[in-house]
């Protein structure tokens, strides 16, 4: 609490410096009543903006969200303040205020919308009831409008389309917003002037949308803000590696900070450890367990932000039915008229071969599929297991094969004359063995992945799923595959067909 206070004092100070200190800027000018604040502030506004034409940043260092669209805004009102009158906050300057302060539970960023700035420029003004200081600088409220009307603009967009770039997910056809749009907005403010109101209707509309958002709530009041030790990977310095984990099962209260760990102490505490974070308990630091040991409060909440931000990128109007992936919880939707048909668990791309964030239509199943590595796959793992080992092939269940369709033995092949790619295919036969299982779903993309069963199916109880080279491995395959099929043949034969979730045992 003292730490807040002083960093608070140290930047009030600064600010009425800049106040009292500025030569010829809009800070020096002191209106005598509210009736001359309010006259003066239209012309200091329109300089303000034609300014930020060459120079657009903000007062506070801060880049301006779109120094145009902020000028026609003003022009259409004259260049009167949007969010103040008279030396007083507008309902409507109140609301947003506000709701900038309390953005994280749209899961957006306070200091995105200026909220540093406005947050000294508000608590300066509320100290300065009598009107004999701050609140009589014209230039505070100028530059206090045009923040605010800059985090409008940033808000209005960042709940409508997200933050994100564009990518292959984005099939939206408003990925830019209008002028049109921000102004009737505007209007639509000054009619019911609650920021709140007024952008929950531009949120998306899906339900697992709205499951992140009511979770932040219970999420920040929990949040712990350390900054806690980084674990790194045992592999590159044991010695470094067992000190930091002691401290962060220090911070964990896992163990005392004076307590010596030998190996199996501290095999003990790390499966208290992965037991409290629901991890699998084995008593060593994997990939999972590293992972979640080095992902703090924050870089949660950068993801519960990141997740909100993608369903932004979808249209608003989705298909009447869809497959909706979700790879960061490793689980599958099959969703009609807005309703869950079909839910699976699913395993998704590892850290390194994430599965691709895509949009496709499904357009062929194949039963006993053969599986054919990618171009990454084969120069990765395979040929350097088969430089150490032509035997590796056989022991995975996978064949050589030419050009011309031929089978090829590997031990007869000089493995020292390939680096990184061959001049034959590798080919996983069909059968209990094969990666793909016993099905596999088809759509068109550019990064070669797909949906498939798996002969790995023990894996799908595993809390940490993220285990794939990027394809989609799919528990509930068979009542996905029957419901697609069911649902194309009476498709075909013009019939109408309220579907079901299929009753399979497995």
């Amino acid at each position: 609490m003292v730490k807040r206070c002083a960093c608070f004092f140290i930047y009030g100070l600064f600010l009425f410096a800049s106040c009292n200190s500025k030569k010829g800027g809009n800070h020096d000018l002191m209106a005598q009543t509210p009736q001359e604040m309010q006259q003066q502030l239209p012309e200091l506004i329109k300089s303000s903006i034609a300014s930020l034409a060459s120079n657009p940043l903000m007062s506070d260092s801060v880049p301006v969200r779109d120094s145009r669209l902020l000028g026609l805004i003003y022009d259409q009102q004259q260049h009167v303040p949007l969010w103040s009158s008279q030396e007083k906050w507008l309902p409507a300057g109140d609301s947003l205020l506000k709701f900038i302060s309390q953005c994280r539970l749209y899961g957006l960023y306070p200091e995105d919308y200026h909220s540093v700035t406005l947050d000294s420029f508000r608590l300066a003004i509320e100290a300065d009831s009598l009107s004999e200081g701050i609140r009589k600088h014209t230039g505070v409220w100028t530059d206090a409008d045009l923040m605010l009307t800059d985090a409008f603009i940033g808000i209005l967009h960042d709940i409508k389309i997200g933050r994100l770039p564009a990518d292959s997910i984005s099939f939206r056809k408003d990925s830019i917003l209008t002028d049109s749009f921000y102004l009737q907005q505007l209007g639509l403010l000054k009619s019911n002037p609650s920021v709140q109101m007024l952008v929950e209707p531009l949120e998306p509309r899906m339900r697992d949308y709205h499951a992140l958002k009511n979770a932040i709530p219970a999420f920040l009041a929990t949040m712990d803000n350390r900054a806690l030790t980084k674990v790194p990977d045992p592999g590159k310095d044991k010695a470094a590696f067992k000190t930091a984990l002691q401290k962060r099962l220090v911070e964990e209260g896992i163990v005392s900070d004076s307590l010596v760990l030998d190996s199996v102490k501290l095999s003990n505490a790390i499966k208290l450890y992965q037991k409290k974070k629901n991890l699998n308990v084995d008593g060593r630091v994997g990939e999972g367990t590293l992972r979640v040991m080095n992902t703090d409060d924050g870089e949660k909440f950068a993801r519960i932000a990141i997740s909100m931000d993608r369903y932004k990128l979808l249209p608003a109007d989705m298909p009447e039915r869809y497959i909706l992936v979700n790879t960061s919880g490793n689980y599958l939707e099959l969703i009609e008229k807005d309703s869950v048909r079909l839910y699976s668990k699913t395993i998704c791309g590892k850290t390194k071969t994430r599965t691709p964030l895509l949009n496709a239509n499904i357009g062929e199943l194949i039963t006993y599929p053969q599986w054919v590595p990618p171009p990454s796959i084969i120069a990765k793992e395979i040929l350097p297991a088969v430089k150490k080992n032509p035997g590796y092939l056989a022991k995975k269940g996978f064949s050589l094969v030419d050009a011309n369709g031929e089978e090829v033995d590997p031990f007869t092949v000089d493995w020292t004359k390939y680096s990184k790619s061959m001049p034959y295919k590798v080919v996983q036969g069909s059968g209990d063995a094969n990666a793909l299982g016993i099905m596999k779903f088809v759509f068109s993309n550019k990064y070669s992945v797909y949906l498939h069963d798996t002969n790995q199916r023990y894996l799908f109880a595993n809390a940490q799923r993220n285990l794939s080279h990027g394809c989609v491995r799919v528990q509930e395959w068979e009542k996905l595959a029957l419901y697609m099929l069911k649902n194309d043949s009476l498709r075909s034969s013009g019939r109408s067909f309220t579907p079901g979730i299929p009753s399979i045992a497995g």
